[in-house]
């Protein structure tokens, strides 16, 4: 699969963990920054990998921040994602299964690194079941 990644500074540590992980599976990643713990403004950085998610180009997406409530609402403004905002492995199984979420959005001050990794693990794995669920999402897409 391949997978676009964005941070901004508070969460570049959990991104380059995630990122080496990803690869570790097999997947392509495709890095949208930031690319140090520098200070950034981190739109510049979210949209692009939400952008890329929606036209295609990535088929799904991980953004991070300190909290990750900023980054999923910039992805959540372009049309045709569906960002979660993850806190546990439960919300990150939800978020696939019930809501088609194609990105997730991840708060480094949130949560231990092995957390992160077992959100990315159980949302790349669970499928979205459909069904009920699916005119809703296909209404949010119009």
């Amino acid at each position: 699969m391949k997978i676009g990644i964005g941070s901004d500074h508070a969460g570049f540590r959990y991104k380059e963990m995630i990122r080496q992980f990803l690869q570790k599976l097999g997947h392509e990643v495709r890095d949208f920054g930031t690319h140090s713990e520098e200070m950034d403004d981190y739109p510049v950085f979210i949209r692009p990998t939400a952008e890329a998610v929606a036209r295609g180009e990535c088929e799904r997406g991980i953004v991070l921040g300190g909290s990750g409530n900023g980054e999923a609402i910039v992805a959540n403004r372009v049309k045709g994602i569906r960002c979660a905002v993850c806190w546990n492995v439960e919300s990150a199984r939800l978020g696939r299964q019930h809501n088609d979420a194609n990105m997730i959005s991840l708060g480094q001050r949130m949560m231990p690194p092995e957390t992160a990794l077992e959100i990315v693990k159980t949302w790349l794995e669970t499928p979205f079941e459909g069904g009920r669920h699916q005119h809703r999402i296909e209404m949010i897409d119009q």
